[in-house]
């Protein structure tokens, strides 16, 4: 009898803030958007996410949209001179 292994696709995301100070690990998008949104919004602005067309307002579906499908990826989020930074990185078994 053969054993059937499913490797399934489970992605993390690391919080850090501007000084590279490490915020957490997180299993979802909408947690670590949270948290980033909390730690880049600190002052007088709104939240700007950093995309390949430029900056755009910070949304959780913009930031959906820009991690879709990547891997090792680092987002910026910044609200001016405070910012957050998040990294997407797969699972490794």
């Amino acid at each position: 009898m053969q054993s059937v292994w499913f490797v399934t696709k489970i992605y993390i995301y690391s919080l850090f803030d501007g000084d590279g100070t490490f915020h957490g690990v997180y299993s979802s998008l909408a947690s670590v958007y949270r948290d980033a949104v909390k730690v880049a919004n600190r002052g007088r602005s709104s939240v700007k996410l950093l995309t390949d067309d430029g900056w755009k307002d910070s949304s959780l579906t913009t930031l959906r949209n820009v991690l879709y499908g990547k891997c090792d990826v680092s987002v910026l989020l910044r609200c001016g001179a405070h910012q957050a930074r998040i990294i997407k990185t797969k699972l490794k078994e």
